[in-house]
């Protein structure tokens, strides 16, 4: 069958005809919402009175944001539980996954993908088990800290009472840093363990003749070796622990937790925007988050560009 005059194009515009769609819908779908976004930090804007109700307010929206106790507070929460939960993601992930380098050969890829498992499952369904969890009076958590207070070596070291886990401000935290953790540790094993595939046996083998240690192995072969993939996996913690959403949004049913102890900037923007209707400032303090997530970028491959990373 011949195609019509019209469809028949040269071949040098084929790139640009199989380009075509995923430019559309990248445009659509994410450059006209960036644009948008950034031409709403400069308005003020209540959507249910239609477009026709935006007003020009300069630099209003940032004032506002950067004055709003609110947000600052949003920050701060945001900055904690990114710390908490990604440092000790990388500290338990590097020496886990040497040991599974070490230690599987053939069980290798079951092990990892139970690892990986958290990672690819449904936040709301890791949220409602966590919930469950952290209940005050029938969660295994705190059943276990119940049964270690009666051991006589460690009971002077655990809580008196039961811990009201999703309602106190001080514990709110600790809680979504260990959903947040045990969610993305697997990945991280996942990134160091094809890393550690990729170093050469002759190296550890030389060491080893030479008399090198395990430790010593480790420390002057394998993490120099890792220092890349290590800044890759730092970058995409600090990126993904300053754009927290999910997990504290659930566990705290979108409201932030007791004193607003869980609230973190991601779910400020989202309340700010529709529960308050304020679409104006929530996108300026989106684009002050974004040049917050730029600067700590920035900072992180300085650091490790100076370590050969």
């Amino acid at each position: 069958m011949k195609l019509p005059v019209f469809l028949r194009l040269p071949p040098r515009w084929a790139p640009y005809v199989f380009l075509a769609p995923f430019v559309l819908l990248f445009l659509v779908f994410g450059m006209f919402p960036l644009a948008f976004s950034l031409y709403l930090a400069f308005q003020t804007w209540e959507p249910t009175s239609g477009l026709s109700a935006m007003s020009f307010v300069g630099l209003d929206n940032f004032v506002f944001a950067l004055q709003d106790e609110w947000f600052w507070k949003s920050l701060k929460n945001t900055a904690w539980l990114a710390l908490a939960s990604g440092v000790p993601q990388h500290l338990v992930a590097i020496p886990l996954a040497c040991f599974i380098h070490a230690s599987f050969k053939r069980l290798r890829n079951g092990v990892v993908g139970a690892y990986f498992m958290p990672y690819i499952t449904s936040t709301v369904a890791i949220a409602i088990l966590f919930s469950s969890l952290f209940s005050t009076d029938y969660g295994l958590i705190n059943a276990i800290i119940a049964a270690l207070r009666e051991l006589p070596l460690l009971g002077w070291l655990m809580p008196a009472a039961a811990i009201d886990w999703l309602n106190n401000p001080d514990a709110l935290k600790p809680a979504i840093a260990m959903i947040v953790f045990w969610r993305y540790v697997g990945f991280n094993v996942v990134l160091y363990l094809a890393a550690l595939q990729t170093i050469p046996v002759d190296i550890m083998e030389a060491a080893r003749m030479d008399g090198a240690g395990r430790l010593q192995q480790f420390w002057y072969i394998t993490l120099p070796s890792l220092m890349p993939m290590i800044y890759f996996g730092v970058t995409l913690s600090v990126i993904g622990g300053l754009q927290l959403f999910e997990e504290p949004f659930i566990l705290t049913n979108g409201r932030g937790g007791t004193d607003q102890a869980g609230m973190t900037t991601a779910i400020y923007l989202y309340r700010m925007a529709f529960d308050f209707n304020d679409f104006g400032a929530a996108s300026a303090m989106s684009w002050l988050l974004f040049l917050l997530v730029g600067l700590l970028t920035w900072l992180t491959n300085r650091a490790f560009r100076q370590r050969g990373a």
